[in-house]
């Protein structure tokens, strides 16, 4: 890529099954980033919708520049959803944002400003709007557990608003579920990390995709992380595909 085609900002968002939620989440995201001044984009992932999320994007992408808008041909996950984006994103820094609207994009100029010393800026969400029980407890387990594994101590490993120096990202060869521990991998290629508060909505519109299975799989996952982190920054490039994208909608200039 040359460095002129380079943007200030790209804004990754991996959507499944949430046709209520495209429209209020770039109604509210996009003039948040037209109010920062800075050139950007944002990459809407389908990853496998049933619904009609993918027909509300292309509305969107119709209608808005610098929208580019990703299709998987079924069901792959956060961690394909995120290489995929990771692979085209334009950006000097990108942020990883949830589609659900818990996330709140008023804190993202926050966030990225704190890339000026940081390579790596964590989302906490210090006070969730989720059940205790089955999404809180586990996460603290889990985050614990992390930490004491990876070396990078944090919080909330599980906040999808994260902010990336972009390259610590793009070189990654991440496998199925590993965007759970994306602080941790991509502190081997920039080791300055931070965490700070943000806010954290109650989701309004679907359903949450997540519960206590994610907790074992976390601890499964930990008995092999090590090895899963060295893997992610040597794996050969000819290893199997992580996705198969079934279309592609790319951006339109303002």
């Amino acid at each position: 890529m040359k460095p002129e085609d380079r943007l200030d900002l790209t804004v990754v968002v991996p959507l499944r099954d949430e046709e209520a939620n495209v429209h209020p989440l770039l109604d509210e995201l996009i003039p948040v980033l037209d109010r920062t001044g800075w050139t950007f984009e944002v990459i809407l992932v389908d990853d496998g919708s049933r619904d009609t999320t993918f027909a509300h994007l292309t509305i969107w992408h119709q209608s808005k520049p610098r929208l580019h808008v990703l299709r998987f041909s079924r069901n792959f996950g956060q961690s394909a959803a995120f290489t995929a984006a990771f692979a085209v994103a334009r950006g000097r820094v990108v942020v990883t944002f949830d589609g659900d609207l818990q996330n709140d994009p008023a804190d993202i100029p926050r966030l990225v400003a704190l890339t000026e010393s940081a390579d790596i800026v964590c989302g906490w969400r210090r006070h969730r709007q989720d059940a205790w029980l089955t999404r809180h407890l586990p996460s603290v387990v889990a985050n614990w557990l992390i930490g004491r594994i990876s070396g990078v101590a944090l919080h909330d490993n599980g906040c999808s608003l994260k902010v990336f120096r972009a390259e610590t990202v793009r070189p990654l060869q991440l496998e199925p579920g590993m965007h759970r521990y994306l602080p941790a991998i991509a502190s081997q290629i920039g080791p300055r990390v931070v965490e700070v508060e943000v806010h954290h909505r109650p989701r309004r519109f679907g359903r949450s995709k997540y519960g206590l299975s994610r907790t074992f799989r976390v601890i499964t996952d930990l008995v092999r992380l090590q090895s899963l982190m060295q893997r992610a920054i040597s794996r050969p490039a000819s290893a199997p595909a992580l996705y198969e994208i079934a279309e592609a909608l790319p951006a339109r200039e303002a």
